[in-house]
């Protein structure tokens, strides 16, 4: 029998509650891997290389040359398809998320600058923008030294746990330190070049994101300059574009929950109590120092220039924070944000089509905040005292390496070399914090994800092209009253 017709519709969970889900039942099983599977426990299933069997390492090898793994149970095996089938879930729906990344940054930016048709507005909202990210992040920075220097971390590490650490991860930091240095070979003239890509096509396929947004900018202002007859088709075309990858991210949307319990699974199984019980205090200054800015510095700055509340804010964009959190990664995340502040907060496309793509480019205020704790918690490591002028140069490198730095997981580390350069820290320092980067990365993303959000709205707040707070709710009653159209009209 057919439901009445008056029968109320059952309320579907949100999706930030079942993301929130699958992150919590992933931090839980992750936990219950690293604690149950130690070396003990595979030993007892004939695994005695757990790293090599894992990766499906067949010829490795003991110390004495006889084949490790050489006779795995089927436990053993179990938890190895497991395990890998977990990873896969987790590099799968990363793997999608870039993909949808480049195409949105340039056919929504080109169409957010040609919909300007105004060379005037699209300076006045691209001053504001980058105006608002540099004073963010040079508060940002300004509250990390500032814990640093209160809390004082380094003095929490006794000096046998010091040696361990810095012995333990000295191959990547050295690994890191060469990276750094083959960026800083480049000039800041050769930089300032690069941004405008000699091959378009090369700068799409290699995924380079600023000079992505320096091409679209680019032919944006080239369509507002050219008769709309003739610019039409070519914005029409960009405007259908954005819409089918705008598409493409609800369906993929659908898919999170199991995507995030995945990512978190194996990062937690593999970081491990030990190394977080050593650095526990340095975590928590820079976790505190993240959440100075993204409960007291944005609701702040939104409430002064917008009126929007904390409440809708963080309510619009939580799918985009929890999946910054679960992937480390503002460039993966930006097709969620990207929709997110459009569609949950009222933030007009034209806006946040221009914002958005520049924030998860130069805005990093959680990778600037790190770095001016993680630059003093090392000084102390070694007893070294930075005085004012050290601390001031500090921000001022900071800021504008966090410019450089790229959307990605494990970037800050990079340019946390060139911080600790420009104040003589030992740059062996690095590897005694390695062992929780991975963790502090999500979290820094996430706050850098939070910026690019607050800054959209505000400029969007002044410019007056933000939705109010009943209009986005009726729009989105109506999509979800709608459902998931596979057959829309013509």
């Amino acid at each position: 029998m057919a439901d009445a017709p008056n029968t109320p519709r059952r309320k579907k969970l949100g999706l930030h509650w079942q993301i929130i889900i699958g992150l919590v039942l992933g931090i839980v099983v992750g936990l219950i891997v690293n604690v149950a599977w130690t070396s003990n426990t595979w030993a007892s299933m004939g695994v005695d290389n757990p790293a090599a069997f894992l990766a499906g390492d067949a010829a490795a090898v003991l110390e004495d040359g006889s084949p490790a793994n050489a006779d795995p149970s089927v436990v053993a095996r179990t938890v190895r398809f497991v395990r890998n089938s977990v990873d896969f879930l987790g590099d799968l729906f990363m793997r999608c998320l870039r993909f949808i990344a480049v195409p949105i940054v340039l056919f929504s930016l080109i169409v957010g600058v040609s919909s300007l048709n105004n060379i005037a507005k699209l300076s006045r909202i691209g001053g504001k923008t980058i105006g608002i990210y540099l004073v963010t992040t040079a508060v940002a920075i300004s509250f990390g030294l500032l814990l640093a220097n209160i809390v004082r971390p380094g003095n929490f590490v006794p000096q046998e746990t010091r040696d361990q650490l810095l012995l333990t991860y000295q191959a990547e930091a050295e690994e890191d330190q060469q990276t750094a240095a083959r960026g800083q070979a480049q000039s800041g003239w050769e930089r300032l070049v690069n941004l405008v890509p000699s091959n378009p096509f090369g700068a799409i396929a290699g995924g380079n994101m600023l000079q992505i947004v320096v091409l679209s900018l680019a032919i944006g202002i080239g369509l507002t300059l050219v008769p709309t007859a003739r610019s039409g088709p070519v914005i029409a075309f960009c405007e259908g574009m954005t819409d089918a990858i705008i598409k493409l991210v609800e369906i993929l949307m659908r898919t999170a929950p199991v995507a995030v319990f995945a990512l978190i699974v194996i990062v937690v199984a593999d970081l491990g109590l030990d190394v977080l019980g050593a650095l526990l205090v340095y975590s928590l200054c820079v976790v505190g120092g993240l959440a100075l800015m993204a409960v007291v510095v944005y609701p702040l700055v939104l409430k002064l220039f917008t009126g929007v509340g904390p409440g809708r804010f963080y309510k619009a964009i939580a799918p985009a924070q929890l999946l910054a959190f679960s992937s480390a990664s503002s460039s993966a995340t930006l097709p969620v944000t990207m929709e997110c502040v459009e569609k949950r907060l009222g933030v007009k496309e034209e806006v946040s089509s221009f914002v958005l793509p520049l924030g998860a480019t130069i805005n990093m205020d959680g990778t600037a905040l790190y770095q001016g704790v993680a630059a003093v918690f090392i000084a102390q490591l070694y007893s070294m005292n930075l005085g004012l002028g050290d601390q001031l140069a500090i921000v001022g490198t900071a800021t504008l390496a966090s410019i450089g730095t790229a959307g990605v997981p494990g970037a800050g580390v990079v340019m946390l070399v060139i911080v600790l350069q420009s104040v003589g820290v030992p740059l062996e320092g690095i590897a005694a914090i390695l062992g929780v980067d991975r963790l502090l990365d999500m979290c820094r993303t996430t706050c850098n994800v939070t910026g690019d959000a607050m800054v959209a709205t505000v400029v969007a707040g002044t410019e007056g092209e933000l939705s109010s707070a009943e209009e986005v709710e009726r729009r989105l009653a109506e999509e979800e009253a709608r459902g998931f159209d596979e057959s829309p009209p013509n």
